[in-house]
């Protein structure tokens, strides 16, 4: 999990009351236990319905008013590595700064060529003049 969460974009490992975390611009979105078993991701309130139905030997909502809110409990054992990344990337972008959040959906696929987004050349303007006259 831990080299999933610092493959994202801005994001940097620190210690919440001495459990590791993950956090993007100061925010967290996902904590390891302290013998490294469970995650716990901050997840949208319908992806949190969805993964608890769909894997409940996986996946629960953490106790009280902060599973309310979406943070959810992973058994890294149970979870599969797809399933954890792409949840990790849902929480990501969950607390990520709106711009980031934006200028990583918008980025390209890997090993495609940025240039072939950008808008074509345009003329020099002492040509366009040229061609008012």
């Amino acid at each position: 999990m831990r080299k999933l969460a610092l493959a994202l974009p801005a994001v940097e490992e620190k210690s919440h009351f001495e459990q590791p975390d993950f956090r993007v611009r100061g925010k967290i979105f996902a904590s390891l236990s302290r013998d490294g078993t469970r995650a716990t991701l901050k997840l949208p309130p319908d992806v949190q319905t969805m993964v608890l139905d769909a894997r409940p030997k996986v996946f629960s909502a953490a106790a009280g008013a902060w599973g309310r809110s979406g943070w959810t409990y992973a058994q890294l054992a149970r979870a599969r590595v797809a399933e954890l990344s792409a949840l990790l990337a849902e929480s990501w972008r969950l607390v990520a700064p709106r711009r980031l959040a934006q200028a990583e959906s918008a980025a390209p696929a890997a090993g495609k060529v940025r240039a072939a987004r950008a808008a074509p050349p345009r003329e020099p303007a002492r040509a366009r003049r040229a061609g008012r006259r």
